[in-house]
């Protein structure tokens, strides 16, 4: 460890191969929370949400809605009101995450974001996201445009979520919808079945190692000092 004086031995941990293939794989379907970012009577990002549960369906996951009606700001009531405890119970029940966003003055809408700061990095010693999947989609009322799922990934990254490198944003949303508020065949519901694809792949090639892939040697150390500060605390005494 000459080489490497300011690491800690014994906490620096090269890669277990046999870490990365756990055996027996979990069997249940793919539990999935999906998130849209309006409240508008015909939402487009919810009418998208709604397909792509459809297609998760098809392909053997669980997908649940959480439907953000009600859910107040966030700080302006606390984590026992029932819309916030209904939010962070959906996101511990998942494994992995879709999030829908309009793109409203070229961002995502308060109402998304809202739903976002209401899950805490840190919940009773738990990190509710870390590890856990994500793909983001978006809306727009026009030409096609990236901004707000490039700032969901920015996002999806602060909450150590696994974002999938594929993604869906459907220009001139409005026009992509019958009636009935299916959404008609285009190369745009092409994408979402691509990403909705993509997402059950990684959610099963990842979520029996999560543990594994968000071990990290900065944490180890911190474990180590925390207890060695309370061992030497319980011999002072």
């Amino acid at each position: 460890m000459t080489d490497l004086p300011n690491v800690q031995p014994g906490l620096l941990r090269a890669p277990d191969p046999a870490a990365l293939l756990p055996q027996p794989p979990s069997t249940h379907r793919p539990r999935l929370l999906m998130l849209y970012g309006s409240l508008r009577e015909r939402s487009y990002s919810r009418l998208v949400t709604a397909e792509a549960a459809r297609i998760l369906e098809a392909l053997g996951a669980e997908p649940r809605i959480f439907d953000p009606e009600g859910l107040p700001l966030p700080d302006a009531a606390g984590a026992d009101h029932p819309k916030v405890a209904e939010l962070r119970d959906l996101v511990g029940w998942s494994e992995g995450m879709v999030w829908c966003s309009p793109e409203r003055h070229g961002a995502m809408t308060g109402v998304m974001k809202a739903q976002i700061d209401w899950i805490p990095l840190s919940l009773g010693g738990v990190r509710p996201t870390q590890g856990k999947t994500l793909a983001v989609m978006q809306v727009c009322g026009g030409s096609q445009s990236f901004n707000t799922v490039n700032q969901l990934r920015i996002l999806g990254r602060w909450m150590r979520l696994l974002t999938i490198p594929n993604q869906s944003s459907v220009a001139k949303a409005w026009d992509e919808f019958d009636e009935a508020g299916r959404m008609k065949p285009s190369p745009f519901y092409d994408r979402i079945v691509d990403v909705m694809e993509e997402l059950v792949r990684f959610t099963l090639l990842t979520r029996d190692i999560r543990e594994t892939l968000v071990d990290r040697y900065s944490e180890r150390v911190e474990s180590h000092e925390a207890l060695s500060r309370r061992v030497n605390q319980s011999n002072a005494v």
